[in-house]
């Protein structure tokens, strides 16, 4: 069952109870202020014949009956319509009565005591008739107790209350339809975001990751509505950021695919040639040296892939050292391979203490100060300079090379990336150097941002936030 249906349901039970008790209880205290106010009639018509009697013949037992009946009679042509039936008897004897078919009510009334008081009870007949009986006891003269009794028609009062029930109820069924309708509409109207919710869900469960539910509240509904929307959101972007994983994990594979095919091939084909000795002796010697270059190109090759692949998955250890005397160290080692390429180096360093990781920063200055020499092929300068931050450091690597593409700035972290293929596979590049910077950056948890400067060469920076000591 759906829930709108429910929820009517629901309303509509609510409602019936509601509408049952309140309207029963609205009848029972109509028809009992209706009877009260009979009974407050029938007892004043009570206390006036009492009173009537004793003026008249001081309710004197042995009065002659026909002196009570010629009262009665007197008080009857006068009152007559106050009552249905009236009986005046002692103990032994009916000393008056009017209408004896209804008097005939008065035989079965229970006994009172003999005691001034009155009791109240009612009648229906066959016919559909109501009376409501009154009757009581004083004591006369001498002692005699007298018994007065009054039937008065009360059929209207119940006829009304039929009237008023049959009225109710049809009042009842029709309010219950209207309610039934509204109950309806309104859960309909209700529940039509959680309809909008379930929609939205079987389009994003089919793979339309586009698909939100509009807002329109800012009641708990709206909160549900908002947060699947961020939901959503989030799930679009973690899936954007998976296919863009994978996207760069299939492009990994083909660029190590295509950086191994050729080696490989000419490998072989060198092998082949010498197993069937069909070289020269310069060819052989030709063949094994290409054979001893490939093989230690494709040892560093997977030298480099190991340890990509090794950062991706490690926490380090960071311990407190000066970068100072890192990069120094590092200019000091670089300086007479720098200077056989006809480039000079130097460094500028600030002093102070941070959390590093020495060998992997190491690695990194090495890479960076390798790709700076191979952007100058007839000598130039390179320049290192250090900032201690709050958090950590911040290196600069300058040099007055040939730049960096525009197009390329933003895939030089790639793996296999290269600016320029031909010359980087001349000087021995696998385009996993910057690939491996940009990994020991983030196990810092800083940064490595590339540009061309003003008026030549390139510059790096790399922010490394291990925090200071």
């Amino acid at each position: 069952m759906k829930f709108r249906f429910k929820i009517t349901l629901c309303m509509l039970a609510l409602l019936s109870m509601l509408f049952g008790i309140g309207g029963s209880l609205l009848i029972c205290e109509s028809f009992a202020d209706s009877l009260k106010r009979e009974k407050d009639a029938a007892f004043g018509v009570y206390q006036m014949v009492w009173s009537t009697l004793q003026i008249v013949n001081g309710l004197d037992p042995y009065l002659d009956s026909e002196a009570i009946k010629e009262t009665m009679e007197q008080l009857c042509e006068q009152k007559s319509s106050a009552w249905s039936a009236l009986q005046l008897r002692t103990d032994t004897e009916i000393l008056y009565e009017t209408n004896p078919v209804k008097a005939s009510y008065f035989t079965n009334q229970p006994r009172l005591p003999h005691s001034e008081e009155c009791l109240f009870f009612t009648i229906e007949n066959k016919e559909g008739g109501a009376f409501l009986i009154l009757t009581g006891a004083m004591t006369a003269n001498d002692d005699e107790i007298l018994y007065l009794s009054t039937a008065h028609d009360i059929s209207a009062l119940y006829a009304m209350r039929q009237i008023q029930q049959r009225t109710y109820l049809q009042v009842f069924f029709v309010l219950l339809l209207l309610c039934a309708v509204l109950s309806y509409t309104v859960a309909k109207l209700l529940t039509a975001p959680l309809q909008a919710l379930s929609q939205a869900s079987r389009a994003i469960a089919s793979g339309q990751l586009a698909s939100r539910v509009l807002v329109c509240s800012e009641d708990e509904v709206g909160m549900v509505s908002t947060d699947f929307n961020a939901m959503a959101e989030q799930l679009e972007d973690k899936i954007a950021e998976l296919n863009e994983a994978l996207e760069r994990q299939e492009q990994f594979v083909g660029s190590f695919a295509h950086e191994m095919k050729t080696p490989m091939t000419s490998l072989i084909g060198y092998a082949e040639l010498l197993q069937n000795g069909l070289l020269t002796q310069a060819e052989q010697s030709e063949a094994t040296y290409y054979i001893y270059a490939e093989g230690k190109r494709l040892e560093k090759l997977s030298r480099k892939l190991l340890q990509l692949l090794v950062l991706k998955h490690k926490d380090l250890p960071l311990v407190p050292l000066r970068p100072a005397d890192l990069l120094e160290g590092l200019v000091e080692r670089l300086r007479p391979l720098c200077a056989a390429k006809q480039i000079t180096i130097s460094c500028e360093c600030q002093d102070g203490q941070c959390y590093l990781e020495p060998d992997l920063v190491w690695s990194m200055l090495l890479n960076l100060a390798d790709n700076a020499q191979k952007a100058m092929e007839h000598g130039g300068h390179i320049h290192f300079k250090l900032e201690m931050l709050e958090d950590g450091c911040r290196i600069y690597v300058l040099d007055n090379g040939r730049g960096i593409p525009e197009e390329a700035l933003i895939h030089l972290t790639e793996a296999f990336y290269r600016a320029d293929k031909a010359r980087s596979r001349e000087q021995g590049g696998f385009g996993l150097g910057l690939a491996l910077c940009q990994e020991i950056v983030k196990l810092h948890n800083g940064s490595l941002q590339f540009g061309n400067q003003a008026k030549r060469g390139a510059y790096v920076i790399a922010e490394l936030k291990g925090g200071r000591v």
